[in-house]
């Protein structure tokens, strides 16, 4: 296994824990992105998330609009910024497939509620980095050790798509 394979399986992991992404349109509101609860279906692009129709996230959407989304994983041992393309998903069997207890506890009206939305992110590619506290850090460096020597396999760009 690669350090790109190693980190990307993290990445899922880290992902399905704390599904909070902070997604925007790329070059829409002067970068603006805002946090966004991903569904996600076997460990792999697309990502799902459901919102309304009166979202500004929703209002600014093209066809098929390039996006970029941000991830810090809970311990923040993780980071990643992905790259794709976002668009509606007006299918139904793809919001029943992906609809839960803990998304109908935001549409009261259910799935069948004339504001629902739901967002396809098919993330292209990733930058995914690992980052060491710095108590192993200052670990290293007490012990003699050179911290950027031993961080080759911190960072990967990644093929998601």
């Amino acid at each position: 296994m690669t350090a790109s394979d190693d980190l990307e399986i993290k990445f899922w992991k880290a992902l399905e824990s704390d599904k909070t992404v902070m997604l925007g349109i790329d070059g829409a509101e002067d970068g603006h992105t805002r946090p966004m609860t991903a569904q996600i279906s076997a460990h792999k692009a697309p990502l799902w998330f459901f919102t309304t129709k009166d979202n500004a996230l929703v209002q600014k959407l093209g066809t098929h609009s390039r996006a970029v989304a941000t991830f810090a994983s809970k311990g923040h041992d993780l980071f990643a910024t992905l790259q794709g393309s976002l668009g509606m998903e007006t299918r139904r069997e793809v919001v029943d497939s992906l609809w839960s207890d803990s998304v109908a506890a935001w549409y009261p009206l259910g799935k069948d509620d004339p504001t629902l939305a739901l967002l396809k992110f098919d993330a292209q590619r990733a930058e995914i980095w690992r980052h060491e506290s710095s108590v192993f850090t200052g670990m290293r460096l007490l012990f003699g050790g050179a911290p950027k020597k031993d961080r080759a396999g911190d960072v990967a760009e990644v093929r998601l798509g």
